[in-house]
Protein backbone atom coordinates (compact mmCIF):
# COMPACT_ATOMS: atom_id res chain seq x y z
CA UNK A 1 0.00 0.00 0.00
CA UNK A 2 2.79 2.34 0.84
CA UNK A 3 4.42 1.86 -2.54
CA UNK A 4 1.11 2.50 -4.40
CA UNK A 5 0.55 5.77 -2.17
CA UNK A 6 4.27 6.29 -3.48
CA UNK A 7 3.52 6.08 -6.81
CA UNK A 8 0.02 7.98 -6.86
CA UNK A 9 1.75 10.94 -5.33
CA UNK A 10 4.74 11.21 -7.90
CA UNK A 11 1.74 10.75 -10.46
CA UNK A 12 -0.21 13.71 -8.99
CA UNK A 13 2.96 15.47 -8.58
CA UNK A 14 4.36 15.08 -12.34
CA UNK A 15 1.18 15.67 -14.21
CA UNK A 16 -2.04 16.59 -11.98
CA UNK A 17 -4.10 17.56 -14.42
CA UNK A 18 -3.59 14.12 -16.23
CA UNK A 19 -4.32 12.14 -12.61
CA UNK A 20 -7.50 14.11 -11.75
CA UNK A 21 -8.66 13.24 -15.75
CA UNK A 22 -7.82 9.75 -15.01
CA UNK A 23 -9.43 9.16 -11.63
CA UNK A 24 -12.49 11.18 -12.99
CA UNK A 25 -12.74 7.80 -15.34
CA UNK A 26 -11.65 5.95 -12.93
CA UNK A 27 -15.29 7.15 -11.06
CA UNK A 28 -16.69 6.87 -13.76
CA UNK A 29 -16.12 3.18 -14.37
CA UNK A 30 -16.66 2.19 -10.76
CA UNK A 31 -20.35 3.49 -10.65
CA UNK A 32 -21.07 1.18 -13.70
CA UNK A 33 -19.35 -1.84 -11.70
CA UNK A 34 -21.30 -0.66 -8.84
CA UNK A 35 -24.46 -0.73 -10.24
CA UNK A 36 -23.95 -4.12 -11.46
CA UNK A 37 -21.81 -5.37 -7.98
CA UNK A 38 -25.26 -4.78 -6.39
CA UNK A 39 -27.01 -6.90 -8.34
CA UNK A 40 -24.37 -9.89 -7.47
CA UNK A 41 -24.63 -9.06 -3.73
CA UNK A 42 -28.30 -8.40 -3.20
CA UNK A 43 -29.07 -12.41 -5.08
CA UNK A 44 -26.04 -13.55 -3.07
CA UNK A 45 -26.94 -12.22 -0.35
CA UNK A 46 -30.91 -13.78 -0.48
CA UNK A 47 -29.97 -17.26 -2.24
CA UNK A 48 -25.95 -17.79 -1.34
CA UNK A 49 -26.26 -17.89 -5.60
CA UNK A 50 -23.84 -16.41 -7.73
CA UNK A 51 -25.84 -15.59 -10.51
CA UNK A 52 -23.24 -15.54 -13.35
CA UNK A 53 -26.27 -14.12 -15.97
CA UNK A 54 -26.04 -11.29 -14.32
CA UNK A 55 -23.61 -9.66 -16.15
CA UNK A 56 -25.47 -10.50 -19.49
CA UNK A 57 -28.82 -8.87 -17.96
CA UNK A 58 -26.46 -5.82 -18.14
CA UNK A 59 -25.58 -6.20 -21.93
CA UNK A 60 -29.11 -6.72 -22.55
CA UNK A 61 -30.07 -3.16 -20.97
CA UNK A 62 -27.33 -1.85 -23.00
CA UNK A 63 -28.56 -3.17 -26.12
CA UNK A 64 -32.37 -1.72 -25.09
CA UNK A 65 -31.33 1.01 -24.41
CA UNK A 66 -29.56 1.70 -27.74
CA UNK A 67 -33.03 -0.03 -29.19
CA UNK A 68 -34.77 2.18 -27.07
CA UNK A 69 -33.23 5.83 -27.88
CA UNK A 70 -32.67 4.79 -31.69
CA UNK A 71 -35.79 3.22 -33.13
CA UNK A 72 -38.21 4.11 -30.27
CA UNK A 73 -37.91 7.93 -29.75
CA UNK A 74 -35.18 8.87 -32.41
CA UNK A 75 -33.11 10.60 -30.03
CA UNK A 76 -30.45 12.66 -31.26
CA UNK A 77 -28.16 15.49 -30.32
CA UNK A 78 -29.80 19.07 -30.74
CA UNK A 79 -33.04 18.06 -29.40
CA UNK A 80 -32.60 20.50 -25.81
CA UNK A 81 -34.59 19.71 -22.78
CA UNK A 82 -36.14 17.06 -24.65
CA UNK A 83 -33.15 15.13 -24.72
CA UNK A 84 -33.33 14.59 -21.20
CA UNK A 85 -37.10 13.48 -21.09
CA UNK A 86 -36.23 10.85 -23.52
CA UNK A 87 -33.04 9.48 -21.57
CA UNK A 88 -35.26 9.41 -18.34
CA UNK A 89 -38.37 7.35 -20.20
CA UNK A 90 -35.15 4.90 -21.67
CA UNK A 91 -34.17 4.85 -18.05
CA UNK A 92 -37.46 3.65 -16.62
CA UNK A 93 -37.82 1.32 -19.76
CA UNK A 94 -33.92 -0.28 -20.20
CA UNK A 95 -34.68 -0.83 -15.81
CA UNK A 96 -37.81 -2.42 -16.14
CA UNK A 97 -37.35 -4.82 -19.04
CA UNK A 98 -34.41 -6.11 -17.44
CA UNK A 99 -36.05 -6.17 -14.06
CA UNK A 100 -38.50 -8.10 -15.83
CA UNK A 101 -36.20 -10.35 -17.65
CA UNK A 102 -33.80 -11.31 -14.69
CA UNK A 103 -36.89 -12.05 -12.88
CA UNK A 104 -38.49 -14.53 -15.67
CA UNK A 105 -35.11 -16.09 -15.09
CA UNK A 106 -35.46 -17.12 -11.35
CA UNK A 107 -38.93 -18.29 -12.01
CA UNK A 108 -38.20 -20.47 -14.62
CA UNK A 109 -34.33 -21.39 -14.30
CA UNK A 110 -33.82 -20.84 -10.52
CA UNK A 111 -36.61 -21.30 -8.61
CA UNK A 112 -37.10 -25.68 -9.37
CA UNK A 113 -33.62 -26.01 -8.60
CA UNK A 114 -33.96 -23.65 -4.85
CA UNK A 115 -33.56 -27.72 -2.79
CA UNK A 116 -31.11 -28.94 -5.27
CA UNK A 117 -27.14 -29.55 -4.25
CA UNK A 118 -25.99 -25.75 -5.03
CA UNK A 119 -23.32 -26.94 -8.09
CA UNK A 120 -26.81 -26.91 -9.60
CA UNK A 121 -27.97 -23.54 -9.61
CA UNK A 122 -24.69 -22.36 -10.41
CA UNK A 123 -24.23 -24.23 -14.06
CA UNK A 124 -27.87 -23.31 -14.78
CA UNK A 125 -26.55 -19.74 -14.24
CA UNK A 126 -23.81 -20.30 -16.45
CA UNK A 127 -25.83 -22.13 -18.90
CA UNK A 128 -28.21 -19.03 -18.70
CA UNK A 129 -25.07 -16.61 -19.41
CA UNK A 130 -24.79 -18.27 -22.76
CA UNK A 131 -28.21 -18.47 -23.74
CA UNK A 132 -28.61 -14.79 -23.17
CA UNK A 133 -25.51 -14.04 -25.21
CA UNK A 134 -26.55 -16.11 -28.32
CA UNK A 135 -29.70 -14.29 -27.96
CA UNK A 136 -28.66 -10.89 -28.32
CA UNK A 137 -26.25 -12.12 -30.92
CA UNK A 138 -29.39 -13.27 -33.44
CA UNK A 139 -30.80 -10.15 -32.40
CA UNK A 140 -28.32 -7.49 -32.67
CA UNK A 141 -25.20 -9.62 -34.63
CA UNK A 142 -21.95 -9.64 -33.78
CA UNK A 143 -20.76 -6.25 -34.11
CA UNK A 144 -20.89 -3.96 -32.20
CA UNK A 145 -24.07 -1.77 -31.81
CA UNK A 146 -23.54 2.22 -31.91
CA UNK A 147 -25.50 4.19 -29.44
CA UNK A 148 -26.41 8.03 -29.58
CA UNK A 149 -24.17 10.69 -29.20
CA UNK A 150 -26.11 13.20 -27.15
CA UNK A 151 -25.00 14.25 -24.15
CA UNK A 152 -23.24 17.54 -23.99
CA UNK A 153 -19.49 18.01 -24.93
CA UNK A 154 -19.41 21.48 -22.48
CA UNK A 155 -17.69 20.93 -18.92
CA UNK A 156 -19.54 20.57 -15.72
CA UNK A 157 -16.92 22.59 -14.00
CA UNK A 158 -12.63 23.26 -14.76
CA UNK A 159 -10.02 23.68 -12.55
CA UNK A 160 -7.05 24.30 -14.13
CA UNK A 161 -5.82 21.77 -16.64
CA UNK A 162 -8.64 19.13 -15.62
CA UNK A 163 -12.36 18.95 -17.38
CA UNK A 164 -15.44 17.38 -15.56
CA UNK A 165 -17.30 16.37 -18.19
CA UNK A 166 -20.76 15.78 -19.36
CA UNK A 167 -20.07 12.03 -20.48
CA UNK A 168 -18.53 11.15 -17.12
CA UNK A 169 -20.86 13.39 -14.68
CA UNK A 170 -24.04 11.27 -16.34
CA UNK A 171 -22.49 8.28 -14.23
CA UNK A 172 -22.73 9.54 -11.46
CA UNK A 173 -25.92 11.66 -11.87
CA UNK A 174 -27.86 8.23 -12.70
CA UNK A 175 -26.05 6.06 -10.25
CA UNK A 176 -25.96 8.23 -6.81
CA UNK A 177 -29.97 8.29 -6.79
CA UNK A 178 -30.44 4.54 -7.53
CA UNK A 179 -28.07 3.84 -5.14
CA UNK A 180 -30.06 5.97 -2.53
CA UNK A 181 -33.40 5.17 -3.47
CA UNK A 182 -31.88 0.85 -3.48
CA UNK A 183 -30.75 1.74 0.57
CA UNK A 184 -34.17 3.68 1.42
CA UNK A 185 -36.02 0.14 -0.18
CA UNK A 186 -33.82 -1.91 1.99
CA UNK A 187 -33.79 -0.26 5.33
CA UNK A 188 -37.15 1.56 5.22
CA UNK A 189 -39.75 -0.19 3.53
CA UNK A 190 -41.63 -3.51 4.50
CA UNK A 191 -40.35 -5.28 1.63
CA UNK A 192 -36.84 -4.37 2.16
CA UNK A 193 -37.06 -5.85 5.38
CA UNK A 194 -38.72 -8.89 4.18
CA UNK A 195 -35.56 -9.15 2.00
CA UNK A 196 -33.06 -8.81 4.97
CA UNK A 197 -35.28 -11.14 7.23
CA UNK A 198 -35.66 -13.83 4.35
CA UNK A 199 -31.90 -13.26 3.63
CA UNK A 200 -31.51 -14.49 7.11
CA UNK A 201 -33.63 -17.54 7.85
CA UNK A 202 -36.32 -18.37 4.74
CA UNK A 203 -37.88 -20.83 7.35
CA UNK A 204 -38.23 -18.36 10.07
CA UNK A 205 -39.47 -15.58 7.88
CA UNK A 206 -41.98 -17.82 6.16
CA UNK A 207 -43.00 -18.53 9.42
CA UNK A 208 -43.81 -14.93 10.55
CA UNK A 209 -45.78 -14.75 7.22
CA UNK A 210 -43.18 -13.67 4.53
CA UNK A 211 -43.98 -14.90 1.15
CA UNK A 212 -40.70 -15.94 0.15
CA UNK A 213 -40.64 -17.02 -3.18
CA UNK A 214 -42.32 -13.10 -3.83
CA UNK A 215 -40.02 -11.80 -2.07
CA UNK A 216 -36.57 -13.43 -3.64
CA UNK A 217 -38.94 -13.08 -7.08
CA UNK A 218 -38.71 -9.29 -5.94
CA UNK A 219 -34.92 -9.31 -5.19
CA UNK A 220 -33.89 -10.19 -8.73
CA UNK A 221 -36.58 -7.90 -10.14
CA UNK A 222 -34.43 -4.95 -8.34
CA UNK A 223 -31.27 -6.57 -9.54
CA UNK A 224 -32.25 -6.83 -12.76
CA UNK A 225 -33.41 -3.17 -13.00
CA UNK A 226 -29.96 -2.25 -11.21
CA UNK A 227 -28.36 -3.85 -14.22
CA UNK A 228 -30.79 -2.11 -16.66
CA UNK A 229 -29.59 1.33 -15.22
CA UNK A 230 -25.95 0.20 -15.89
CA UNK A 231 -26.76 -0.96 -19.29
CA UNK A 232 -27.83 2.81 -20.20
CA UNK A 233 -24.78 4.57 -18.05
CA UNK A 234 -22.56 2.04 -20.54
CA UNK A 235 -24.10 3.27 -23.44
CA UNK A 236 -24.08 6.82 -23.34
CA UNK A 237 -20.71 6.97 -21.60
CA UNK A 238 -18.75 4.37 -24.19
CA UNK A 239 -21.09 4.73 -27.10
CA UNK A 240 -21.31 1.17 -28.27
CA UNK A 241 -22.13 -2.06 -26.46
CA UNK A 242 -21.52 -5.50 -28.34
CA UNK A 243 -23.25 -8.92 -27.44
CA UNK A 244 -20.38 -10.31 -24.99
CA UNK A 245 -19.48 -7.28 -23.64
CA UNK A 246 -21.74 -8.40 -20.14
CA UNK A 247 -19.56 -11.51 -19.43
CA UNK A 248 -16.31 -9.57 -18.76
CA UNK A 249 -17.82 -6.76 -17.64
CA UNK A 250 -19.81 -8.71 -14.95
CA UNK A 251 -16.65 -10.60 -13.81
CA UNK A 252 -15.26 -7.89 -12.95
CA UNK A 253 -18.54 -6.36 -11.05
CA UNK A 254 -18.22 -9.90 -9.47
CA UNK A 255 -14.63 -9.32 -8.17
CA UNK A 256 -15.86 -5.74 -6.74
CA UNK A 257 -18.62 -7.60 -4.99
CA UNK A 258 -16.15 -9.89 -3.65
CA UNK A 259 -13.71 -6.93 -2.88
CA UNK A 260 -16.21 -5.09 -1.20
CA UNK A 261 -17.69 -7.67 0.90
CA UNK A 262 -20.78 -10.41 -1.43
CA UNK A 263 -23.80 -9.49 0.40
CA UNK A 264 -22.71 -6.10 1.53
CA UNK A 265 -24.37 -3.03 -0.28
CA UNK A 266 -21.71 -0.58 1.04
CA UNK A 267 -19.06 -3.08 0.75
CA UNK A 268 -20.18 -3.81 -3.21
CA UNK A 269 -19.85 -0.35 -3.91
CA UNK A 270 -16.53 0.76 -2.13
CA UNK A 271 -15.34 -2.65 -4.10
CA UNK A 272 -16.48 -1.54 -7.68
CA UNK A 273 -15.13 2.00 -7.18
CA UNK A 274 -11.65 0.90 -6.09
CA UNK A 275 -11.31 -1.52 -8.37
CA UNK A 276 -12.36 1.47 -11.14
CA UNK A 277 -9.87 3.59 -9.64
CA UNK A 278 -7.34 1.05 -10.60
CA UNK A 279 -8.55 0.42 -13.81
CA UNK A 280 -8.06 3.61 -14.33
CA UNK A 281 -5.24 4.86 -12.78
CA UNK A 282 -3.54 1.55 -14.34
CA UNK A 283 -4.16 2.70 -17.89
CA UNK A 284 -4.16 6.35 -18.39
CA UNK A 285 -0.99 7.56 -15.54
CA UNK A 286 1.99 8.08 -17.29
CA UNK A 287 4.53 7.32 -14.91
CA UNK A 288 5.50 3.32 -14.45
CA UNK A 289 1.92 2.21 -14.82
CA UNK A 290 1.64 -1.27 -16.08
CA UNK A 291 -0.42 -0.46 -19.24
CA UNK A 292 -3.69 -1.84 -20.55
CA UNK A 293 -2.89 -5.30 -21.12
CA UNK A 294 -2.73 -5.50 -17.22
CA UNK A 295 -5.66 -4.14 -16.35
CA UNK A 296 -7.37 -7.93 -16.19
CA UNK A 297 -4.16 -9.74 -14.13
CA UNK A 298 -4.32 -7.28 -11.66
CA UNK A 299 -8.29 -6.99 -10.93
CA UNK A 300 -8.32 -10.69 -10.99
CA UNK A 301 -5.14 -11.40 -8.85
CA UNK A 302 -7.18 -8.90 -6.35
CA UNK A 303 -10.28 -11.75 -6.43
CA UNK A 304 -7.41 -14.47 -5.81
CA UNK A 305 -5.85 -12.50 -2.71
CA UNK A 306 -8.96 -11.45 -1.07
CA UNK A 307 -10.51 -15.12 -1.54
CA UNK A 308 -7.06 -16.23 0.04
CA UNK A 309 -6.31 -14.03 3.06
CA UNK A 310 -9.68 -12.36 3.63
CA UNK A 311 -12.74 -14.30 1.88
CA UNK A 312 -14.96 -12.05 3.68
CA UNK A 313 -14.45 -8.88 2.02
CA UNK A 314 -13.19 -5.67 3.29
CA UNK A 315 -16.73 -4.67 5.10
CA UNK A 316 -17.93 -7.81 5.63
CA UNK A 317 -17.79 -9.69 8.43
CA UNK A 318 -16.43 -13.32 9.69
CA UNK A 319 -19.70 -15.77 9.82
CA UNK A 320 -19.03 -19.57 11.10
CA UNK A 321 -19.85 -22.03 8.85
CA UNK A 322 -23.15 -23.87 10.12
CA UNK A 323 -23.10 -27.11 11.38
Amino acid sequence: MLLIGLWLAINVYKTPADFFEVTSIGITNGCVYALVALGYTLVYGILELINFAHGDVFMIGGMLTITFANHFFGLHRGQGAVTILIVVAVLFLAMASCGFLNASIEFIAYKPLRHAPRLAPLITAIGVSFIIQNVALAIWGPNYVVAPDVLPRSDIFHIGGFDYQWNKGIALIITVPVLLGLVYLIRNTRQGKAMRATAQDKDASAMMGINVNRTISFTFLIAGALAGAAGLVYALYFQSVKFDVGFQLGLIAFTAAVLGGIGNLPGAVLGAVLIGLLQGWNEGLNWHAPGSDWTQSIVFAILILILVFRPQGLLGEQTPEGG
